[in-house]
């Protein structure tokens, strides 16, 4: 009897990383281990002994030492707790939430593990959701514009103040000497894969979707990078590297060092880094075009797959091979959705629920939603607009907020709580027109992720408010999943493993046998709700609007400054 074979894939979010342990022969997952990050999210101060250093509106860091130490803690103790040997590990995948970059030195080290660069924020891993970098957003659209850069019209004619080349170009503008340090500039998936081969690899999702690559065209000419800043001119290959491999690609063996963090064995086979969203799709059975992957979390990224690359407005990009071999991939995304949810928890919830959950053992989200379920839709009166960290798609703006409208003196907090649910289902309602108006053709709706497992209220609402049925992938750690089949794919079928990822998501990847059907007597009132929704978020959103979310927050800026809070400008 053949040695059963496993691949073990770990997932880095915005608060935690987490392996799982899966068998490769038909996915099934042995066991997970989260490890919490101790620095978490950096939004306030950089964590320095005497906690002086304040950072900035929109600002949002990250502690790299945070993913050795995930490789660290997660590994060894799922394949403890397995009881496998670890020589029957023939593969492991990464992914991560992008864009997430950091500068280093050659060898890879992170300038901000450095003492004399540790006190400079831009020395420290910048998060995806840092946004702080919108006005250098605001140039790259505005320049690529002027020049008539073909390749803005890839990402829905604007690109976001999340990605790369903003991150990259706010470090040079506000840190130039941190620029100059840099060895390397860097998406931490990459980096992180780097720590586990000694050697290193650009993947071409995070590539494709955050740094302006394309197969066809490599990136953007050195000329559009000098229009932004002469010193940046030569930031793709004084920083970065046009060496790009493809999904699926072995980035190389485990090294000594990294063997010892986990407790595998040195060569063991590590794949190219995935992006948490993108490698959701073939966990969730998805290989083929038609059918929409919404990765639902403390944001929800939409992915899909199409045979041609049509020009869709607002989406956040379109790659060849950047999801699945042979396909064009399309992604959008909404900011925030579970993060509003647990923001309202945290500060807009009275007492009473938080007694009542305590009294059921339940959590307040629990409570919340078993009362939000027995509002029919419409009946609370509200309206919101899910812009609580901005928007990513359709209107690619980091600096719109949120808004609710219709609350009186009778509003409870179960109302509010339902109304930010139907608020980000009409975002993704939103996201779905604009797929569709552009030529994408979508017959089939998969979610996947945290909340449509713990979530049954918000499920049902976003099959109402779209019309249409949404089935649910098996997994509830798609993401780490997804990057196991990869690790199954580098190692390969002589081992096996898997000759491509197609053949892996076949045996590897499952539905679980519900779905979410809508109910159209909710339907027809959501399609009225729906219509005063689009009414505001073109109102607040697009160009030639109200501007009051923006001035709003420039006032913001301009009080804290007053009050003696150090912000950082460019220099």
């Amino acid at each position: 009897m053949a040695q059963a074979r496993f691949a073990i894939g770990v997932d880095f979010g915005t608060e935690s990383g987490r392996a799982v342990l899966v068998d490769v022969a038909d996915g099934r997952e042995l066991g997970v281990e989260v490890y919490r990050y101790a620095n978490g999210v950096i939004d306030e101060r950089l964590p320095a002994p005497d906690g002086d250093v304040v950072l900035g509106p929109d600002w949002a860091l990250q502690d790299p030492n945070d993913y050795i130490e995930t490789f660290k803690r997660t590994i060894p103790a799922v394949v403890a707790r397995a009881g496998i040997d670890p020589s029957q590990v023939i593969g492991i995948g990464i992914d991560f939430t992008a864009c997430t970059m950091l500068p280093t030195t050659a060898d890879g080290t992170p300038l901000c593990e450095l003492s004399e660069w540790r006190r400079n924020p831009h020395s420290w891993v910048k998060l995806w959701k840092h946004h702080a970098a919108q006005p250098e957003a605001d140039d790259v659209n505005r320049v690529a514009a002027e020049m008539g850069e073909d390749w803005l019209r890839r990402y829905g004619g604007k690109i976001s103040s999340e990605w790369f080349v903003p991150k990259a170009l706010q470090i040079l503008r506000e840190a130039p000497e941190i620029y100059g340090a840099a060895d390397r500039l860097i998406e931490a998936a990459d980096w992180v894969v780097w720590q586990l081969t000694d050697k290193e690899t650009r993947n071409n999702c995070t590539a494709g979707y955050k740094a302006i690559w394309s197969a066809e065209e490599g990136f953007p000419k050195r000329a559009f990078f000098a229009a932004l800043d002469p010193r940046f001119e030569n930031v793709i290959d004084e920083k970065m590297s046009r060496q790009i491999d493809l999904l699926g690609q072995k980035a190389g063996g485990l090294s000594e060092r990294a063997a010892k963090w986990t407790g595998l064995l040195p060569g063991t086979a590590v794949a190219v880094a995935n992006v948490d969203a993108h490698v959701s799709a073939p966990a969730s059975t998805v290989t083929k075009p038609g059918t929409l992957v919404a990765i639902m979390g403390t944001s929800t990224c939409h992915i899909i797959l199409a045979d041609t690359a049509p020009v869709v407005p607002g989406a956040c990009g379109v790659v060849k091979d950047g999801v699945i071999p042979g396909c064009y991939g399309y992604e959008a995304g909404q900011s925030a959705v579970g993060d509003i949810f647990g923001w309202f928890v945290e500060h807009s919830v009275p007492p009473l629920y938080h007694e009542k959950a305590r009294a059921r053992g339940v959590t307040v989200h629990e409570i919340l939603e078993d009362e939000a379920g027995a509002l029919k839709p419409g009946e609370s009166g509200l309206l919101a607009l899910d812009w609580w960290n901005g928007n990513r798609s359709v209107l690619v703006d980091a600096d719109l907020t949120g808004l609710m409208l219709g609350m009186t003196l009778l509003t409870q907090a179960p109302e509010m709580y339902r109304a930010l649910i139907e608020a980000t289902a009409f975002g993704t309602r939103t996201i779905i027109d604009a797929f569709e108006a552009g030529g994408i053709k979508i017959d089939n709706f998969v979610a996947c992720g945290g909340l449509p497992e713990r979530n049954k209220l918000l499920m049902q609402i976003y099959a109402d408010v779209t019309g249409r049925t949404i089935q649910i992938a098996a997994s509830d750690q798609t993401p780490a999943l997804g990057s196991a089949m990869f690790g199954a794919v580098a190692a390969g079928s002589a081992v096996g493993g898997y000759a491509t990822i197609e053949a892996a998501a076949e045996r590897m990847a499952h539905l679980r046998d519900e779905a979410y059907e809508p109910i159209e007597a909710n339907r027809r009132v959501y399609d009225e709700l729906y219509a005063e929704y689009t009414r505001l978020h073109d109102l607040f959103g697009r160009p030639g609007g109200d501007p009051a979310m923006k001035t709003l927050k420039k006032i913001r800026v301009a009080a804290k400054e007053s009050d003696g809070v150090a912000i950082l400008t460019p220099a």
